[in-house]
């Protein structure tokens, strides 16, 4: 029994949730990002349009912060510019199950129309692990 809790609890896998948690730290803040531009654009460019700005921009916000604290010291011989490019293609898998997810609530639930925090929230924990491994195995090796 404590030859599998060593190995469960192996100085890798503390460093991997760790860095998972950072990940989610970083998350929560591009999730409050993501809730203001869908709040601040959503009458000028509507839910649909809202929903993709605020990605673009919390996505971009994510990636930073991430560069500099999730995975510092991983990918930095990839030219920023390169890595944001790459960060976003990566993560185009957690857009479609985060957005899909928005979509998918805006468009069928009056309470989610409404209260598109709702919405935002649910994408936002429908990517989180894929954005989190392929960030991880594509963006910040």
């Amino acid at each position: 029994m404590e030859a599998l809790l060593a190995r469960a609890a192996s100085p890798q896998r503390i460093a991997l949730l760790a860095q998972f948690l950072r990940f989610g730290t970083v998350g929560t803040f591009g999730f409050v990002v993501d809730t203001a531009v869908v709040y601040a654009t959503r009458f000028w460019l509507g839910l649909y349009g809202a929903g993709i700005l605020s990605f673009v921009v919390a996505a971009t916000a994510n990636w930073s912060l991430n560069r500099v604290w999730t995975f510092r010291g991983r990918g930095g011989d990839v030219p920023a510019h390169r890595q944001w490019a790459l960060f976003m293609a990566a993560n185009l898998i957690g857009f479609v199950l985060n957005r899909g997810t928005y979509f998918a609530l805006v468009a069928t639930s009056p309470v989610c129309a409404a209260n598109p925090v709702l919405a935002v929230a649910a994408g936002s924990v429908a990517g989180l692990s894929a954005n989190f491994v392929l960030s991880r195995r594509l963006v910040f090796r």
